[in-house]
């Protein structure tokens, strides 16, 4: 059953999906031990299934999909839906995350570069590709995490996986900022188009900021901010005692 504010009764531990908005600097699993806090201290569970459906960066914002209970045996499935994004691009630069979590380590020539050519770049990466992950990611490497190597310093091999990018289209460009809409399987990387964006325009490029719009069927225009979603559990907690 899909989270709908306005109910005054739910059943978490049956299973409920519910569609949160991250907020900026939380982690994906930030959301999930908030949820799962409430939960517990708001209705009395000993224990309840928490879990995400498709980890976004902490600089990343939007859609994030959490069940509970023995819906949480959904994640998978929903986990291979199709995804969209809106990302915006900064040319001229480039950064070791490909993202604002570290410092800008280059900087290029923007000579040349038009919207145009930015069209055309960005529509290039439709279709079926593999794609190297960024090497500060979540992504396992010799039995851990990728960004733990990167934080320390260290080099990894980062090996290719096969995605595929539906629709990548310029949706606004305001030079050297640049934003795309990206439609793209999972386990893609928008801050690894990033990188290839910025070699293929000769420019550099990170990503300057992120936003998921949709999972599968479920948007960003339903979901709720987690402090939104507290009001409304603790009303609910409320109405049953």
């Amino acid at each position: 059953m899909i989270f709908t504010p306005g109910k005054e009764q739910y059943d978490f531990e049956e299973g409920q999906i519910i569609l949160i908005n991250k907020p900026l600097k939380w982690t994906s699993f930030d959301v999930v031990n908030k949820v799962r806090y409430l939960l517990r201290n708001q209705f009395g569970y000993k224990k309840i299934k928490v879990g995400h459906c498709g980890t976004l960066d902490p600089l990343a914002t939007g859609l994030l999909i959490v069940c509970t209970g023995k819906f949480t045996k959904k994640i998978e499935e929903l986990q291979a839906s199709v995804k969209e994004y809106v990302g915006t691009f900064v040319l001229g630069a480039t950064t070791p995350s490909y993202d604002l979590e570290t410092e800008i380590d280059n900087r290029y020539s923007t000579e040349g570069i038009t919207e145009e050519k930015v069209r055309e770049a960005l529509k290039s990466f439709e279709g079926e590709q593999e794609q190297i992950p960024p090497l500060f990611s979540a992504k396992m490497v010799d039995g851990q995490r990728a960004y733990i190597a990167a934080r320390k310093g260290k080099n990894v091999e980062m090996k290719p996986s096969l995605i595929n990018i539906e629709k990548c289209e310029l949706v606004s460009y305001n030079f050297p900022e640049v934003t795309a809409r990206i439609v793209c399987s999972k386990g893609t990387y928008i801050r690894s188009i990033a990188r290839d964006l910025g070699e293929r325009l000769n420019s550099g490029a990170y990503l300057g900021g992120l936003q998921r719009t949709r999972i599968g069927d479920f948007t960003l225009n339903n979901a709720v901010d987690i402090l939104e979603f507290e009001k409304i559990i603790k009303n609910c907690a409320e109405f049953r005692g």
